[in-house]
């Protein structure tokens, strides 16, 4: 039996919290980014984010450069394909079992009233 290892379980641990994910969108959809423009986002204290930040890193999904006295954020998207690697045979199963349920509903008499 295979069972994940610590970097999976740390990578799936990060994408259960919310703020986490966020976080992640705003990296991908408008590039690196220093703490305060994440914090900006956020109706939370600086450290809570950076405690928020610290998980993404431990989990390999952003890394952080320093630029002068600011901390930059990049997102690091390579942890992400593990879980789509595992998130696959769930996908096939449902699309699977919808194309039945279309085939079948094909197949059943139109309701004429």
């Amino acid at each position: 039996m295979v069972t994940p290892g610590a970097d999976e379980d740390r990578v799936f641990a990060a994408l259960a919290n919310g703020t986490r994910r966020e976080v992640l969108r705003l990296l991908r959809e408008r590039g690196p980014q220093p703490v305060q423009s994440l914090a900006d986002h956020f109706d939370m204290r600086r450290p809570s984010l950076s405690e928020h930040l610290k998980v993404l890193r431990e989990a390999g999904l952003v890394s952080e450069a320093r630029a002068g006295r600011q901390r930059i954020y990049r997102l690091d998207a390579a942890p992400l394909a593990e879980v789509q690697d595992w998130l696959h045979p769930y996908e096939r199963f449902w699309r699977d079992r919808l194309m039945g349920l279309g085939e079948l509903l094909d197949r059943m008499p139109d309701d004429e009233t």
